[in-house]
């Protein structure tokens, strides 16, 4: 999952990319309103921290127009404002959470993981598909209740394609959702992390088809579970 986090304060900024870093998600930072604008029009973010008092464009400003065209991204507000005003104001205005400093980082991941899984209509927070379990509150994965162990990337990798089962994703797209907008489209890290997925996941499972790859067009777990009498 791909988070946005606008804050000017440069240390709590860097805090917060370095902390959401440290749970697996891809983070970038802004330091404006305008600048976060300009990210939010580029880069396909699952959600925005955003701070209110921000130079160039405060943060209701973006907001606003963020909703103009945006309804589906989740937008948690980080402020120092605590009257209750600023708060029904921020949510009346369209953000899906409000969280005052000062802050427990654990509570901002916390509120962080619960409006991810809102944003998937809605879903449980644990998928399975056939006797793999993927847990997207826990972040962990399992094969007939037993726990396997994978890096921060592939689990991401596996989570982005689960909460899209049947879709196809390019390489492009699960980068953009993985990693941060530093990332380099061509390097092979992408390949490294999901050809590494793909092999943890077909010793424990006995499936070395469950993420597919149509050539030219990208990666996908299919609907149904393959039926294991099949040749």
């Amino acid at each position: 999952m791909r988070i946005l986090v606008v804050e000017d304060e440069m240390s709590l900024r860097k805090a917060l990319c370095n902390g959401l870093k440290k749970y697996g998600y891809g983070v970038d930072p802004a330091n404006d309103g305008e600048l976060a604008l300009e990210l939010i029009e580029i880069y396909a973010y699952d959600l925005v921290i955003l701070d209110l008092n921000l130079p160039k464009m405060n943060g209701m400003d973006v907001l606003r127009k963020v909703r103009k065209t945006n309804k589906q991204l989740r937008v948690l507000i980080l402020s120092a404002r605590t009257e209750v005003e600023d708060k029904i104001s921020g949510l009346d205005a369209g953000a899906n959470d409000y969280l005052s400093k000062p802050f427990h980082f654990k509570e901002l991941e916390a509120r962080i993981r619960a409006l991810l899984r809102r944003q998937f209509i809605e879903q449980d927070s644990v998928h399975t598909h056939g006797n793999i379990t993927v847990d997207t509150a826990l972040k962990c994965v399992s094969v007939n209740d037993q726990k396997i162990e994978l890096t921060k990337k592939e689990y991401s990798i596996l989570e982005c394609l689960f909460l899209n089962k049947g879709r196809i994703m390019s390489a492009e797209e699960l980068i953009e959702h993985v990693w941060d907008s530093e990332a380099n489209l061509f390097s092979n890290s992408f390949k490294v992390h999901i050809n590494s997925l793909k092999k943890k996941l077909a010793k424990h499972t006995g499936d070395k088809g469950l993420i597919q790859n149509t050539r030219g067009l990208g990666y996908f777990i299919s609907k149904e579970v393959a039926d294991e009498t099949a040749e």
